[in-house]
């Protein structure tokens, strides 16, 4: 390394998660072999987000800047042969967006720390990445506690020949959830055709929208479930459940390049049918304590009948109580006509259209699941590719794979610094799971009843 032999940036506590408006500190250590000549050593501190239309690609086509700090630890001068510490103190500002990273673009934070050498000679730098997470309260969203529920009524033709209607409902329990919180998923099909529909499938999708000049869209599905289809004239109740991995937060708050979006989508394969519930992933999750109360209703109050002074008061009597004795005489109801004779005839009941084969008796049927894909799959080691320092254990996964997206919200469950064994972090956030590995299906979550209880 010649005249220097270490150049390392250290945080204090071996903190790696910050918030916004935390103060940052730690210490720059320097070891030299020689004696090496500085105009000066300056550490900065900065935090932007670029964007851009192509995939894993470096020249941004749009960036903003969150902040962009800097301090000199010292001046014009000499930096003689051992060891040397300097420590620094940076302010995070309070409207800095939580860490991502995706195939398009991502939010980064980063230490650096630069020893400005005279012209003609070797500059030197060290980097450090940090990790910021702005947490997202679900009870402050608007709308947070209303409803989450959808329908839609299609015709079910086959060949070319229009064979009924089938109509389906869908409603998720709520429409926030934080990470190991569990999506409970109804759908109701009612069957009014002579054919059986396909299967349904529930899934969990996540949408990242990247703003550059041209806006993209990365679309993935994070857990899936499937159940089976409802037979002709019949309705059916399907209640599934999917669990909320380690994810990144719905709102980037404080970012105008990078919006994360979050549904359910239950889609019938025959007839063809989607709907999406729109849901938030946040980090605060929501409490009863803070749903609003339902304001009493008032019932306007019943005014008396006012009394007719010009005529006799005529006291209330119930529809089906026989006339008071008291009562008036009241002209004889004339007697009814004779009707035809065809009109006497019970009408017999026609056939059953395709749009009146209904459930017997409005009971549904409960759809079995057929397929469970909530996936947790072991995390690829090149995930962190861009932060020096992290390890993992390796499990089996090709080392020449492409590295998985995703963002740091949800952040590292491990740090370690040069040869040291990992060392837990006090974060309680976890990675998320690598869907994109072909890792076996874990075991199913527990059953919708058994959840309730």
């Amino acid at each position: 390394m010649g005249k220097l032999q270490e150049f390392l940036i250290t945080l204090n506590d071996n903190k790696v998660v910050y918030s916004p408006g935390e103060s940052i500190s730690g210490t720059v250590k320097i070891s030299t072999a020689q004696s090496i000549q500085c105009k000066a050593i300056k550490v900065n501190c900065y935090g932007f987000c670029g964007v851009t239309s192509k995939v894993n690609d470096t020249e941004w086509t749009q960036e903003e800047q969150y902040f962009n700090s800097s301090i000199t630890v010292t001046d014009k001068g000499t930096l003689k042969q051992g060891e040397h510490t300097f420590p620094f103190k940076f302010l995070i500002p309070a409207k800095a967006p939580t860490s991502f990273e995706g195939p398009y673009g991502k939010i980064i934070y980063q230490i650096r720390a630069f020893i400005d050498t005279p012209r003609f000679s070797k500059d030197y730098k060290a980097e450090k990445l940090f990790y910021m997470l702005n947490q997202l309260n679900l009870n402050v969203l608007p709308d947070i506690y209303e409803p989450n529920t959808s329908s839609v009524t299609k015709n079910f033709t086959y060949m070319l020949v229009k064979n009924g209607t089938v109509e389906l409902t869908t409603k998720t329990d709520q429409r926030g959830y934080t990470a190991g919180q569990v999506i409970k998923v109804s759908a109701v099909i009612d069957n009014k055709s002579g054919k059986s529909t396909g299967t349904i499938v529930a899934s969990l999708i996540q949408r990242v929208t990247y703003h550059p000049k041209k806006q993209t869209n990365a679309t993935r599905v994070i857990a899936e479930v499937e159940g089976a289809g409802v037979k002709a004239g019949k309705q059916g109740e399907w209640k599934e459940q999917i669990i909320v991995p380690p994810l990144p937060q719905s709102v980037l708050d404080g970012c105008s390049l990078i919006e994360i979006n979050y549904f359910v989508q239950v889609t019938l394969k025959y007839p063809e049918i989607l709907l999406t519930l729109p849901i938030h992933i946040g980090n605060v999750a929501l409490g009863a304590s803070l749903r609003p109360s339902p304001k009493p209703s008032k019932v306007a109050p019943v005014p008396a009948p006012r009394a007719n002074p010009a005529s006799p008061a005529i006291p209330a009597t119930s529809p089906t109580s026989p006339p008071h004795a008291d009562s008036p005489n009241l002209p004889p109801r004339p007697a009814p006509r004779p009707r035809p004779r065809s009109m006497c005839l019970t009408p017999s009941a026609p056939l059953a259209e395709p749009d009146m084969m209904g459930a017997v008796n409005g009971q549904s049927e409960p759809i079995p699941t057929k397929i469970h894909s909530q996936q947790q799959g072991p995390v690829s080691p090149n995930a962190f590719s861009y932060a020096p320092g992290l390890a993992f254990q390796q499990s089996g996964n090709n080392p020449s794979a492409p590295g998985f997206c995703f963002s740091t919200g949800a952040t590292i469950p491990f740090y370690t610094e040069g040869n040291a064994p990992p060392v837990p972090t006090s974060c309680p956030f976890v990675l998320p799971p690598d869907y994109s590995s072909a890792a076996p299906t874990h075991e199913p979550p527990p059953s919708y009843e058994a959840s309730c209880s």
